[in-house]
């Protein structure tokens, strides 16, 4: 017998059959009564004074409800990180597509005409799109300097560790917008009840975010805020913040019409609003020795914020954070950068800006090994982290050497430097082969000390029949109920069927925390296991006091205590117990529990005459902590690799003149099908980790991390380019393989 009964297994998700049979109810699909439709009325300008709201006389505008800054009984910001984003602009626009008014009418038709007859007057400002302009001062746009955010690490003696090196290495590396693409689109509804509370239904990643942004908008207090989750068809982080924006949007509306109120986007709304991936551009300088040893690294990374905060100071933390990649640097200089532009604001996804610092260091690393001739495995060999080394910002390394196990693993399962050494030299035909290898960790949980700060809390309870899981850790679509149930039934000792997810309700769920940072089965599970471990104690303690067999299954003893004493009811809580220490002011410290690791190699074919590549086969060696359901957990990785691997080269997302996305529609925005997805290789390595439940790592975000720096490696070797940037689109690579060509 093995040493888990439930943790290990390859448990089917009790939310597939509803999905699959289409049994399952989103936002959309709710029927509410008496429920009037929400639509927004926007800036169509990137910045401005905003003069007022301008209302046809030929609209009969009894028919509807319209809400302005005005109209807001609490305040007019939407908390976020900062209250620096206006629910409603007030007196100036900073972003196109920027809200300035709010609509409801009671169907579809009354909505359009509406929409069609008013409109914001707003002066135009001359805008800042680009982070270059924000940081030349001349245009003021956020704060004193339009930096919103800045951290600095400085370990070691850098001046001295370029003098060992016997070659600098220097680039210039950028990320582009990518956008979350859910299948679902962003939904919220709300209903004003008649003792004055607010329920807001929608979907959404974390409850007590729209909880407390709502609560504030509305001027109630927490017990009149009702949030519920609908079944929610994907995040990958865009469903972080802005469900707290939409959320107050339709509470606003439901407040001031008197109907309860949805607000439902289209594609196309959903793509030209909604919060992207932080692009971003970084200069790395890096000293080594002749034998590839890093000697030194000075570091600028920035990252393009947009109009407002929302999320961009915790996302430049993990930039800062993951700046030196798996590797081991002894002297190092790191500066970061969020700064401002007038164009929408970009959020969370996937990788929380890790992914676009992994991609400078990792391709530093590739641009070291071509100058010295040495093969890009062994660089990365050679100067990977092993246990004991310190990372820039302050913290040992306690766990194995699990960036070496991973690169050796991936080598071996791709066979990677045969085909290198095949591909070398394959004929100049006009397929061309390649391959690339790159790899990346990624910290579990909240940066820092924002994990003990969370009081992250679970409630599990004895129902009659069933143990009901009550969490705020929402199902997206990645697996998280089937692991909540398995870690419960785990400890209690009993099987998954015993055991139910409760949907997050914040007036009966406790604060788990939000579903982000990759932290659910890590830690939230750990709050559950928690209150299962004392809901078990009370039980053999009653066990013990009647003197009933050991072997008595749990189930029974839950429905005789029941019978006897109540519900067993308990609480449980994520503590820690390893010492960790982060100086918030320092920006130093130990700053995760736990690391997750993946290296990737990658196999591309390249068409030298059209300029398409497509990923062949892509080998994954991931070291996960414990895998606690397997399958699930192959399924994140291969879904997160795929989203990498179309931010290489397929995503092409960019602002034109306007301050407008490039892509308001799928023809414009390619993302990869079916038809584009490789053959994939996946093995899992565990190192379990002491603060993690059952020893689990968070791994939902690490298969980003090094997918892109590996997909652009493996072009480079088929067809002798290096590309700097992603997406490295067919027009990019035609310009790096054909530089004299006269561009049209």
């Amino acid at each position: 017998m093995g040493e888990f009964n439930v943790i290990g297994r390859s448990i089917l998700r009790d939310d597939g059959p509803g999905k699959v049979t289409g049994r399952t109810e989103y936002i959309a699909d709710i029927d509410i009564p008496g429920c009037w439709t929400g639509g927004i009325v926007r800036s169509k300008v990137a910045r401005g004074r905003l003069k007022g709201i301008v209302k046809s006389p030929s609209f009969d505008w009894s028919r509807v409800t319209v809400v302005t800054c005005e109209d807001i009984p609490g305040e007019n910001f939407i908390s976020i990180v900062r209250t620096d984003y206006p629910a409603l602009a007030e007196k100036e626009v900073n972003y196109f597509s920027q809200a300035v008014a709010l609509v409801a009418a009671p169907d579809e038709v009354t909505l359009k005409e509406a929409m069609s007859s008013i409109e914001a007057d707003i002066e135009p400002l001359k805008p800042v799109l680009a982070v270059e302009e924000a940081l030349e001062g001349k245009e003021i746009i956020w704060g004193e300097d339009n930096i919103i955010d800045e951290y600095r690490t400085e370990s070691g003696d850098i001046e001295k560790g370029f003098a060992e090196a016997d070659l600098i290495v220097e680039g210039d590396w950028a990320t582009g917008l990518h956008e979350q693409l859910y299948l679902e689109t962003q939904g919220m509804a709300a209903n004003m009840r008649e003792d004055g509370a607010v329920e807001v239904i929608g979907s959404l990643q974390c409850p007590f975010y729209v909880h407390g942004a709502v609560q504030k908008v509305m001027a109630l207090p927490p017990e009149k805020v009702i949030i519920r989750q609908a079944a929610t068809g994907g995040g990958f982080g865009g469903k972080e913040d802005y469900p707290s924006i939409l959320g107050s949007y339709a509470a606003l509306l439901a407040y001031r019409s008197g109907h309860p109120v949805k607000i439902i986007f289209d594609r196309e709304e959903d793509l030209m609003v909604t919060p992207k991936r932080h692009p971003s551009k970084s200069h790395y300088r890096m000293g080594v020795t002749r034998d590839g040893k890093i000697t030194a690294l000075d570091a600028d990374i920035i990252l393009d914020s947009g109009a407002y905060t929302t999320l961009s100071r915790v996302v430049l933390q993990r930039s800062q954070l993951h700046a030196c990649g798996i590797y081991h640097v002894p002297n190092v200089r790191i500066r970061s950068r969020a700064v401002a532009t007038n164009t929408p604001p970009n959020g969370a996804f996937r990788g929380f800006g890790a992914p676009q610092s992994i991609f400078a260091m990792e391709r530093s690393m590739d641009l070291a090994a071509k100058k010295l001739g040495i093969d890009p495995l062994d660089i990365r060999l050679k100067n990977a982290l092993r246990t004991g080394d310190r990372f820039p910002y302050g913290q040992v390394l306690k766990e194995k050497n699990n960036a070496v196990a991973v690169l050796e693993k991936a080598a071996e399962m791709s066979d990677y430097r045969a085909k290198g050494e095949l591909y070398a030299s394959q004929p100049k035909g006009r397929i061309r082969k390649g391959i690339g290898i790159a790899a990346a960790l990624h910290g579990g949980g909240f940066t820092g000390a924002g994990e003990d700060k969370m009081g992250t809390t679970a409630r599990v309870c004895f129902d009659g029949s069933k143990f009901a899981v009550y969490v705020s850790s929402t199902e997206i679509g990645q697996g998280s109920s089937t692991v909540l149930r398995m870690a419960a039934a785990e400890e209690l000792g009993t099987a998954v069927e015993d055991v139910v997810y409760m949907v997050p309700d914040t007036s009966k769920t406790p604060n788990t925390g939000p579903t982000v940072a990759s932290r659910t089965t890590m830690y939230a599970s750990k709050a559950v296991r928690d209150a299962c471990s004392r809901i078990r104690k009370k039980l053999e303690e009653w066990r013990t006091a009647k003197g009933l067999p050991a072997d008595t299954s749990v189930t029974v003893l839950a429905a005789g205590y029941m019978k006897e004493k109540g519900m067993p009811d308990e609480y449980g809580y994520n503590t820690f117990d390893d010492g960790s220490c982060w100086d918030e002011e320092k920006f130093e410290g130990d700053a995760y529990r736990g690391y997750a690791w993946i290296a990737n190699v990658i196999e591309v074919e390249v068409d030298t005459d059209t300029y398409e590549v497509s990923a062949e086969k892509v080998f994954a060696a991931a070291e996960v902590g414990r895998a606690v359901n397997p399958m699930q957990l192959k399924g994140q990785l291969t879904g997160g690799m795929l989203q990498a691997i179309g931010w290489s080269h397929l995503e092409d997302m960019r602002v034109d003149d306007k301050g407008r996305y490039t892509a308001s529609h799928m023809n414009a925005y390619l993302v990869p099908t079916a038809l584009d997805t490789p053959e994939w290789e996946i093995e899992l390595l565990e190192d379990p980790c002491a603060q993690g439940c059952f020893g689990a790592k968070g791994i939902g975000e690490l298969p980003m991390n090094a997918a892109g720096p590996a997909f652009v490696s493996a072009v480079d070797n088929a067809v002798g380019v290096f590309c700097d940037s992603i997406p490295c689109t067919g027009e990019k690579l035609f310009r790096l393989m054909c530089p004299d060509e006269k561009k049209s």
